[in-house]
C-alpha cells in the first residue's frame, strides 16, 4: 500500500501488508534509533517530523516497541488516511501541526528526531535552517540522533543536499551520510558526540530480527563521514526551492539529451521505437 500525493514524484509513504522492510529510505533511517542505543534505554522516545501515513513510526514500533513515538504532520487528512489504510498504531500520537512550530512550543527531549517534512519536492525554508537546525539539537538527549532524509540526489557544486549539509555539519559535531540503494534518497544522521557509530556496531550485532541485522550491515558499510564545508542556509536566506529545482532541471536536461541523441542517430521512427 503506498501513499503518493499530488507532488512532481516520488512516493511519501509505503506498507508491507507481511511487515517486511519496505526496500526503501525507512529501512536506512532505522539505523538512528540504533546509534542512539534506544535498545538499551528504559523509556525512549522518538519523534518524527513530517510523519505522513506513519511508515517510520510503524517500523519503530515494531523493532523498538518500548520506544514511545510521536508524530507531527500538518495536513490532518494525510493522517486520517494513515489510521484507515495503513494501520498506524493507536499508541503512536500525531499532532496536526508545522514540525518547526511544534519544537518551538515544546520542551521534550528525545533520542531520536527525524526530520522528513517537505513541501512538493523541497524541505520547507523554515525547516533548513540553521537555526532550525539548532532547535532539533537542542530538544536531542545527550546521545540523541537526528536522521535527515534528502530526496534529491546531484553532483552539481553548490546543490541543495551540500547546503543542507554544511549547515548541519555548522551545528552537530558529527556527521554521517549514507546513499539508498537504487534511489535518489540519502539519509544523513547527525549527533554531538562521537559514539555513535559504535553503537550502530554493537547494537546491530545484537538485534534479533534477522532482516533488520542485515539493513544495519548495509547501513554501517555505507556510512561515510562528512566533511562539512561553508555553504550555510538560515532563517534570513534559504533559497531551497531555487536549489530544488537546479537539481530538478538537470534531471529535465538529462532526460531530453537520452532522446536527442536518439534521434540524431535514428531519426523520427528511432526517437517513435523509444517512447
Amino acid at each position: 500500500m503506498i501513499l503518493s500525493t499530488n507532488v512532481l514524484f516520488g512516493v511519501q509513504s509505503i506498507m508491507k501488508k507481511d511487515e517486511s522492510l519496505t526496500g526503501m529510505y525507512y529501512d536506512y533511517a532505522l539505523a538512528a534509533p540504533v546509534m542512539a542505543g534506544v535498545s538499551e534505554k528504559k523509556e525512549p522516545k522518538i519523534l518524527i517530523l513530517g510523519m505522513g501515513t506513519g511508515t517510520f513510526a510503524t517500523q519503530c514500533g515494531r523493532y523498538f516497541s518500548h520506544a514511545e513515538v510521536e508524530g507531527v504532520e500538518i495536513d490532518q487528512k494525510i493522517t486520517d488516511l494513515a489510521g484507515k489504510y495503513f494501520a498506524l498504531p493507536e499508541t503512536v500520537e500525531v499532532v496536526t501541526y508545522d514540525g518547526r512550530a511544534y519544537l518551538n512550543v515544546n520542551q521534550e527531549k528525545y533520542d531520536v528526531i527525524m526530520v522528513d517534512a517537505y513541501q512538493d519536492i523541497t524541505i520547507p525554508f523554515q525547516m533548513s535552517s540553521r537555526e532550525f537546525f539548532t532547535m532539533v539539537r537542542n530538544h536531542l538527549t545527550e546521545d540523541g540522533v537526528m536522521v535527515v532524509n534528502m530526496n534529491m540526489h546531484t553532483e552539481a557544486e553548490g546543490n541543495i543536499n551540500q547546503y543542507l549539509s554544511d549547515t548541519i555539519g555548522s551545528v552537530f559535531q558529527e556527521v554521517y551520510t549514507v546513499e539508498v540503494a537504487h534511489s535518489t534518497n540519502r539519509e544523513l544522521f547527525a549527533f554531538m558526540e562521537g559514539d555513535g557509530v559504535r553503537r550502530l556496531s554493537q547494537g546491530a550485532a545484537e538485534l534479533s530480527d534477522e532482516e533488520l541485522k542485515q539493513m544495519m550491515a548495509t547501513v554501517e558499510e555505507g556510512l561515510r563521514k562528512y566533511e562539512k564545508g561553508t555553504y550555510l542556509l538560515t532563517d534570513d536566506k534559504a533559497p531551497v526551492e531555487i536549489l530544488g529545482m537546479s537539481v530538478i532541471d538537470e534531471l529535465i536536461q538529462d532526460e531530453v539529451g537520452y532522446y536527442r541523441e536518439i534521434f540524431e542517430e535514428e531519426g523520427i521512427g528511432g526517437l517513435l521505437d523509444s517512447m
